[in-house]
């Protein structure tokens, strides 16, 4: 198995989808070496991360943490892993079978490579997991590139002619949907963890397509992507030159802008963040105040955080972030507009956009514990958690950050290419 192949082939597929498929389409290969050459790999990479979340890292609301134990944890990776294998060969079975309808060419080895590399956007995306509350926004963002991949790659593995492509895609898509949501009962069946939350793709719009070129609505998700793939498809010769070169700050610049950031951003500092946590929060006077900024894939991440305590067993902890060179997946997830909303005889958790800014706040009434966070700018987030009377509190708090002004710093640190 060759990993750095497999790499190479992500990278491609992600960055310049439009030469890369007529590659794709005339490669030699069978079902045995596309399973184990490149899907078994990029496949588990969302089941592992499910995993790591789930049994390891754990879901936390209203204060508590809830983990998977660690053997059902794998269990479920295992029939996750083995139920995803047979999901691809049934969307390459039906792909294969549609071809003639849309007047393609039935070829099985085709239709899986069709299913393997226009999923994998989706598959890469699924990493995100593991992200707070932004992780199935950042996860539904790749699955609305993964419809555009598709869409591209049809006309090369399956020779429809492109303008039956968009339709093509269409009721692939909606089988694809139907049948991943089937596997996801069973998993959650067996394994007995909460219920998945589904997200619809509202939004995409493929408008038609002419030759080689696609034309898509700007404003629609799928229009975001087609921009965000423009500047990948440069991203990704940036990195093939500064691998050449042997220039590491080129190299780690062009990986971050390829894994959907901005790259050339850099984060906030630590006291610059740092100050725009207060010194009191009403009669929360301020305990501990921490300030930090790593790098890691060529992208920039600050955090402050400050905890405030009432005297009275209350307590906020107030945090502002600034994704600095991930700001791109930032505005993505934001693109989506999605709004969530679940209730219980004890609270509630919602999700929405309030004057352009997304929004996601939970409460519940039993423990009194709540959390209210806030994406500023598409790239900054505050977030207020903690122990108070109610969620205004904790709106409050949140309130208590110069917004505007954190927001007029949405563009420093951008480095002009």
């Amino acid at each position: 198995m060759d990993f750095g192949k497999i790499i190479e082939r992500i990278k491609a597929i992600l960055t310049t989808p439009k030469t890369e498929w007529p590659v794709v389409a005339a490669e030699a290969t069978s079902v045995n070496g596309l399973y184990s050459g490149y899907i078994a790999v990029v496949a588990a990479l969302p089941i592992i991360a499910s995993f790591i979340k789930g049994s390891l890292i754990g879901s936390g609301a209203f204060g508590i943490t809830v983990r998977t134990p660690i053997g059902m944890g794998i269990v479920g990776m295992v029939l996750h892993f083995v139920l995803a294998m047979v999901l691809v060969y049934v969307m390459a079975l039906i792909i294969n079978a549609l071809a003639p309808t849309f007047g393609g060419q039935k070829d099985m080895t085709q239709a899986l490579k069709t299913v393997a590399y226009s999923w994998t956007a989706g598959w890469v995306a699924g990493i995100a997991v593991i992200v707070p509350w932004l992780g199935w926004l950042i996860w539904l963002a790749g699955g609305i590139y993964s419809i555009y991949l598709l869409y591209l790659g049809l006309p090369h593995t399956m020779k429809c002619p492109p303008h039956k492509a968009g339709g093509y895609t269409a009721v692939s898509v909606i089988i694809a949907i139907v049948l991943s949501w089937i596997v996801g009962a069973i998993v959650i069946g067996v394994v007995g963890t909460a219920a998945m939350t589904g997200a619809t793709m509202g939004g995409t719009q493929v408008t038609g397509s002419n030759g080689d070129s696609v034309t898509i609505d700007g404003n629609s998700a799928l229009g975001k992507f087609a921009a965000m793939n423009q500047r990948a498809e440069q991203a990704g010769k940036d990195a093939g030159a500064a691998q050449k070169s042997g220039d590491g700050a080129a190299q780690s610049a062009a990986m971050g802008k390829m894994m959907g950031g901005d790259g050339g951003v850099e984060a906030l500092a630590p006291d610059q963040i740092r100050a725009f946590l207060p010194d009191d929060l009403g009669n929360f006077k301020r305990t501990s105040l921490s300030a930090q900024r790593n790098a890691a894939m060529g992208m920039q991440i600050s955090q402050a955080s400050g905890d405030y305590s009432a005297g009275n067993g209350q307590h906020i902890t107030l945090e502002v972030s600034d994704t600095g060179g991930a700001r791109g997946f930032m505005s993505l997830a934001a693109a989506m507009e999605s709004e969530e909303e679940k209730q219980t005889d004890h609270g509630y958790e919602k999700t929405y956009s309030a004057d352009g800014n997304l929004v996601h706040e939970a409460w519940d009434t039993q423990s009194k514990f709540g959390e209210y966070s806030m994406v500023v700018g598409k790239r900054f987030t505050v977030k207020a958690n903690g122990n108070v009377d109610g969620i205004d509190q904790l709106k409050q708090a949140v309130a208590s950050i110069d917004l505007a002004r954190l927001e007029s710093l949405k563009e420093a640190g951008v480095q002009s290419n």
